[in-house]
């Protein structure tokens, strides 16, 4: 699959081990950054969404999207674990449920550019988690170095799901992010609390950036 990720903010929390530990899935070695656990709210938009060889599909290769994370290592791959992810398109959120086994719900979203700050809105359908935000870069576009958090956060290119079990991953490819450092009010954000987790009242570590082409593998077994 091919797509294109837009104007996406990550906004990352620190949290203790023991608080994100017993959520995600036993067969998952959670992994930390100077002995703590993050948490990432990253909502952006995407475009081109299409399996290989088919060509964009209007209404169905473009609409927002929004997830809740953490960070996971298996077999020695650093990967992202999803709590949740909200989309605003329903056959993208049956596909990835069905083909991925991925927590994808349906919500209300909209993601636009305004005087050069980006407006974020979500409200997930018949549940309570929302999130309203506005985000800006402050800083050119650089690359990380290997040893710091912000590679730790960012620079992962597989994720995992536990299917009846057994873990599965799903490699993804594509450049160094082009990160920049980032300022965002976040007005409303309850899309951690919806799946159990209480982020600190602290103010998170924000990047941003801009535009990033994915190649997308399908779901496998990671034993395999």
């Amino acid at each position: 699959m091919k797509q294109t990720w837009h104007d996406l903010l990550f906004a990352h929390w620190s949290m203790p081990l023991a608080d994100i530990k017993p959520l995600i899935p036993i067969e998952l070695p959670l992994d930390t950054f100077d002995g703590h656990a993050w948490i990432g709210v990253v909502p952006f938009w995407m475009s081109g969404v299409r399996p290989r060889g088919i060509p964009p599909l209007p209404g169905l290769s473009q609409f927002p999207e929004l997830n809740v994370r953490t960070y996971v290592t298996y077999q020695g791959k650093p990967g992202v674990y999803f709590f949740s992810l909200d989309a605003a398109n329903w056959p993208a959120v049956w596909a990835a449920r069905g083909f991925f086994h991925l927590p994808y719900f349906e919500a209300a979203m909209s993601a636009r550019e305004q005087s050069g700050v980006i407006l974020y809105a979500s409200q997930r359908k018949g549940m309570p988690a929302e999130f309203r935000g506005t985000c800006r870069p402050i800083a050119p576009v650089h690359q990380c170095e290997i040893d710091s958090l912000e590679y730790f956060l960012t620079e992962r290119y597989c994720l995992y799901t536990v299917v009846a079990g057994q873990i599965h991953r799903c490699n993804v490819h594509h450049m160094p992010w082009p990160l920049q450092n980032a300022q965002a009010n976040l007005a409303v954000n309850t899309m951690a609390e919806a799946v159990g987790i209480h982020l600190p009242a602290t103010a998170p570590l924000l990047h941003f950036a801009k535009r990033l082409d994915v190649l997308i593998w399908p779901l496998r077994a990671a034993d395999q």
